[in-house]
């Protein structure tokens, strides 16, 4: 309950207001920002961890957590990172998050937030070190190299490359909430529309997306999407269309309402089967039968697809990248004086250029989309 309460009141939890989730910050005031997609995360890992016998505020935790380390624009902004820091271990949102956690927030001087080590172990669902650090496949990670020490403390007698029970339950609460809130933003944006799912073409399109983004190299194919796709569409909770009214808003929240309550009772009841005692830390791993698990990778290409890849996109994160990598160079030219006055004994403390480089990723990382913006206009002019 107090680590819980101490993420609550972290100022980069309050910085999630104002950076991208997918739809732009700023452009209207219905869409979700990594604010309230990690309170929904968090509802929703909550109960599921729950019924499963996991604490709850624990589980609670970490799905407030799971995205503090993420940077202005959204995945744009972590892979101009993460180029950028290319040379000195990379940059990874989980790796950061768990910076975030154990060094950078205010909290307790050399300790963050000073958070417990079961909770800081649920928001690592890439338990292992990145690039040069035994990495993990497919490019992600839960901690930097620098930050080896906090993380061989938290890892302690803990199963090898094995995320607990809490962070797998963070996990697919966070797949859960933001594939079907992500579908909700799109439809009120008009970006999506019931038409075009029922259109066998378009399902196809989404379809070969999905495989090629969502689905691990040959976990499924075009045709068997195609079938779980349809399969989710016959389903009762659909509706025929959306217009905006206050009945169609009531259908599509009846709707996510409902996909939620699917995706998270088949894990439950594939986990936990009825009369199985409570299951916590290493004691399980969570089970996703595969239809669900493909349905959540299916509403992750629909959102994907009619609201990531639209026209205009390509070009606006072009422009984003550039201020990232921009903003960089002019904090770094400027360091100290041009950093945060919290990371500027960070900066004067490092042995090494590779340490005060990583300080101006910090800083970079640390800022909203606006303020982002509003930094770049500064100091470029």
């Amino acid at each position: 309950m107090r680590d819980r309460a101490r993420v609550l009141h972290s100022a980069a939890l309050r910085r999630l207001a104002a950076k991208t989730q997918v739809v732009a910050v700023g452009g209207d005031d219905f869409p979700r920002t990594r604010l309230t997609h990690s309170l929904e995360c968090a509802q929703i890992g909550r109960e599921l961890g729950g019924t499963l016998g996991c604490d709850p505020d624990l589980v609670d935790a970490a799905c407030l957590a799971h995205d503090l380390g993420h940077p202005p624009f959204g995945h744009n902004g972590e892979a101009a990172l993460a180029e950028l820091a290319a040379g000195i271990g990379g940059f990874e949102g989980n790796a950061q998050s768990l910076r975030l956690l154990t060094r950078l927030e205010a909290k307790v001087p050399g300790a963050g937030l000073n958070l417990a080590r079961a909770t800081l172990d649920a928001t690592l669902k890439y338990p292992w070190l990145g690039p040069g650090e035994a990495a993990g496949s497919g490019g992600k990670y839960g901690a930097y190299g620098d930050d080896g020490e906090a993380f061989h403390w938290i890892r302690e007698d803990a199963p090898s490359n094995r995320a607990c029970l809490e962070a797998q339950v963070m996990d697919w609460a966070d797949d859960v909430a933001y594939s079907v809130h992500d579908l909700e933003d799109g439809l009120h944006a008009g970006l999506i529309t019931f038409d075009v799912l029922r259109d066998e073409k378009e399902r196809d399109v989404v379809a070969e997306l999905t495989i090629a983004t969502y689905c691990p190299p040959g976990f499924t194919t075009e045709a068997e999407l195609a079938g779980v796709f349809a399969e989710l569409l016959e389903l009762d909770c659909w509706p025929a269309s959306f217009d905006g009214s206050p009945a169609a808003v009531a259908a599509v929240k009846s709707l996510t309402s409902e996909l939620i309550g699917r995706f998270c009772s088949a894990a439950e009841q594939a986990t936990r089967p009825a009369g199985h005692p409570p299951l916590r830390r290493y004691d399980a791993d969570l089970t996703v039968p595969r239809q669900q698990r493909l349905e959540c990778a299916l509403l992750k290409g629909v959102a994907a697809h009619y609201v990531m890849s639209r026209r205009g996109v390509v070009a606006a994160q072009a422009r984003e990248r550039e201020i990232i990598a921009e903003l960089a160079e002019s904090i770094l030219a400027g360091a100290p004086g041009t950093l945060d006055p919290l990371l500027r004994p960070a900066y004067l403390a490092a042995a090494n250029d590779r340490g005060r480089h990583r300080v101006v990723i910090d800083q970079v990382a640390s800022l909203t989309d606006t303020s982002a913006m509003a930094w770049h206009e500064r100091l470029r002019g």
